[in-house]
């Protein structure tokens, strides 16, 4: 039985491995905490097999660390697609309430919410949501907005950016999930872009077409 702590310090290393090595310093600022706090959690983990830990390399998840980890996320975004599709929450709303109903220990809870749910593959954001084997569907052919070709109609699959201000931002615009946008103009400037979409043509920032995921459409 781990902690919530212990579970949320498995969930960051496992979103910090996938950007390389992860010192104890990259930790304390994902965790907001101290070096000093991270290192005795790192201890604490170590003796349960869950991380391995080498001075000046970093940390990374064992096979059943990350095997830990990757229930944590499985149970986090499906409880954001019950939020979104069957209580009616935004999607800027439900990153908060999951982090708390993430720590249910309850297997067969979490397989029947799974199944209630049709067995999503991805969560509000676009993220994809490991299966009980801790499998997980990545979309081969997605890439930034502004990695895509003008006048190419590409479908939004998700976000880089999950904050409330980010997504809100979007609302405004009407850009949502399964949306069709069209890159039609990169201006050098200042690297923002035109781009058309269901609510007409909208200049965005180089921060929002670089946290803007899409796949060109069949």
């Amino acid at each position: 039985m781990l902690t919530s702590t212990e579970e949320n310090y498995l969930k960051a290393i496992l979103a910090l491995e996938n950007e390389g090595a992860v010192s104890t310093n990259a930790l304390a600022d994902r965790m907001e905490t101290k070096a000093s706090s991270v290192t005795d959690m790192i201890r604490k983990l170590a003796e349960k097999e869950l991380v391995d830990y080498q001075k000046y390399k970093g940390v990374s998840l064992t096979v059943s660390g990350k095997d830990a980890a990757l229930r944590i996320v499985r149970k986090h975004r499906l409880w954001e697609v019950f939020l979104v599709e069957k209580l009616n929450f935004g999607w800027d709303e439900v990153h908060e309430i999951a982090e708390q109903l993430e720590h249910i220990q309850s297997v067969q809870l979490t397989d029947r919410l799974e199944e209630f749910l049709g067995f999503p593959k991805f969560d509000p954001h676009g993220d994809p949501i490991p299966d009980k084997n801790g499998t997980i569907v990545r979309r081969k052919k997605a890439c930034l907005l502004n990695e895509m070709e003008l006048t190419i109609p590409a479908t939004v699959v998700g976000v880089n950016d999950s904050s409330p201000a980010f997504l809100q931002f979007l609302d405004r615009q009407g850009v949502q999930l399964g949306d069709t946008l069209i890159l039609l103009e990169k201006y050098e400037f200042d690297d923002s872009m035109l781009v058309e979409t269901k609510n007409g043509t909208i200049n965005f920032s180089h921060a929002v077409v670089t946290n803007i995921c899409v796949e060109p459409k069949q």
